[in-house]
């Protein structure tokens, strides 16, 4: 496979990804890391990065709308619950559990 096809496809699946994660609103940010050690703030943060990489003038904001689909602050007032006391207990494990390997 030449390189440009590889970035066609690596492209094409990142924008499913982000287009899923767009639709299922219900999914939260703690959930995301607690089970993939990621969110859609770390897309955002590497959406930022490549693109410091690459010359483009796209900062941490503008990559948080991309990804999110919409403006952070709106996302997060329509569809940001509160953190369970659960999630938060499985979330500092993780974080203790990083820390401890």
């Amino acid at each position: 496979m030449d390189k440009n096809t590889k970035t066609q496809l690596e492209a094409a699946a990142f924008r499913r990804l982000v287009s899923h994660l767009q639709q299922h609103t219900e999914v939260q940010n703690i959930d995301l890391m607690i089970l993939a050690d990621f969110c859609r703030n770390c897309l955002a943060k590497w959406y930022a990065a490549a693109a410091v990489e690459q010359g483009v003038a796209v900062d941490y904001e503008q990559a948080r709308e991309i990804v999110y689909g919409i403006p952070y602050k709106e996302w997060r007032d329509k569809f940001q619950t509160e953190a369970t006391a659960e999630q938060l207990a499985a979330y500092n494990h993780k974080l203790q559990s990083k820390h401890e390997s």
